[in-house]
């Protein structure tokens, strides 16, 4: 009788493939995973502790850096809570301005994701397609915003600055292409059997765990639960719009892959339809209430805010004892509790399949170690 002994095995934090600074310390039996176990805190930048020494204003253009993909989320959650709590009035102009600017970064999220999954996986072609689309919405937003990645473009009352000539018609152009571009990627990847091979029936995460772990975005969504914060607790000017919420019932990498691809058309039609309803606010362009940040106070108390960003339900916790100064800040990140989650989708699978299963739930460790 062959008697095997238990490998344990490191896998990061180095490695390309964990998407970041991660650690998983794998227990093996042969060629199958007895055991994971996720080792974070390899990116520890102190950015809540560094909100209680500076003021809002100067906290601010740090968030971008919570996600580095998606940034505008960030500021947008950071921008809603304090207009919260220090009931500040946003134009409804400068409201869509932040729905386009961050639909468009949802886009540019998910095809990098989609890219590096499938890199992940052997496939090198489908990065190069990625990148395409994602290099002509960097453009848009550099041309607006001035960075590629980190953009502190809102501030608390609305944005900035408004858009240059001619941008609208840039993002429209990008949007009616878009679909077609997304069509590729499905021709090149989703029926193709190598692919499904090593998506389907891997990685399941049932309803039932996805929802103890408190998994959200795609990830949950794929799962079978059908919670986007854009629907089911509006925030900005989502109430306006009209669009789906992709989901399925597998849980698996490919239900996963196929909502990201459905959310990605979903956000053009979001972006179309937010560049129609522009027009109709464009006459005041008021893309701004003034606020003097050197007096800016939030009053006492606390209260929290959740946005839909591109890993799932993003949220900011805001302490506040009536200064210039947030008392307490703390950061909810989809990724973090993605990480946690991995030993029980891992446990009892191929070793093969650790990399495409933890490719497909799209972590980010910045996002978890903050």
């Amino acid at each position: 009788m062959n008697k095997t002994e238990i490998l344990n095995l490191n896998i990061g934090p180095q490695h390309p493939s964990t998407h970041g600074v991660l650690r998983l310390y794998v227990s093996l039996d042969g060629e199958y995973i007895k055991d994971v176990k996720p080792v974070i805190g390899y990116l520890h930048r102190g950015m809540e502790k560094l909100a209680e020494s500076r003021t809002y204003a100067q906290y601010l253009p740090m968030v971008d850096r919570v996600d580095y993909l998606s940034g505008f989320f960030y500021s947008a959650l950071m921008c809603y809570a304090v207009e919260r709590a220090a009931r500040i009035e946003v134009p409804e102009y400068a409201e869509y301005l932040r729905l386009i600017t961050m639909e468009l970064n949802r886009i540019a999220s998910h095809v990098l994701w989609l890219g590096t999954f499938l890199l992940d996986l052997g496939a090198t072609s489908p990065l190069f397609y990625c990148f395409r689309e994602r290099e002509d919405i960097l453009k848009l937003l550099e041309n607006l915003t001035g960075q590629r990645m980190m953009y502190n473009y809102y501030f608390f009352g609305g944005v900035r600055y408004d858009v240059p000539d001619g941008w609208f018609d840039d993002v429209k152009r990008l949007c009616e292409k878009l679909p077609f571009m997304f069509d590729e990627y499905e021709k090149i990847i989703t029926s193709n059997p190598i692919f499904l091979d090593r998506t389907k029936g891997i990685g399941v995460l049932r309803k039932e765990t996805a929802v103890e772990y408190a998994i959200s975005g795609a990830n949950l969504r794929a799962s079978g639960v059908k919670f986007d914060v854009r629907k089911d607790m509006p925030y900005g000017v989502y109430d306006e719009i009209n669009f789906d919420v992709p989901s399925d019932v597998d849980g698996d990498c490919y239900a996963r892959y196929m909502i990201r691809l459905k959310e990605m058309r979903e956000s053009v039609r979001i972006i179309l339809q937010g560049l129609k309803n522009i027009k109709d606010t464009e006459a005041g362009k008021i893309y701004f209430t003034k606020v003097n940040p050197l007096t800016l106070k939030v009053p006492e108390g606390d209260l929290h805010v959740c946005v839909e960003a591109p890993r799932g339900a993003a949220m900011i916790y805001l302490k506040s004892e009536g200064g210039g100064k947030p008392t307490r800040i703390k950061w909810r990140t989809p990724s973090f509790n993605a990480v946690q989650v991995m030993p029980e989708v891992m446990r009892g699978v191929l070793y093969a399949d650790l990399i495409a299963i933890l490719g497909s739930f799209d972590i980010v460790l910045p996002e978890v170690d903050r």
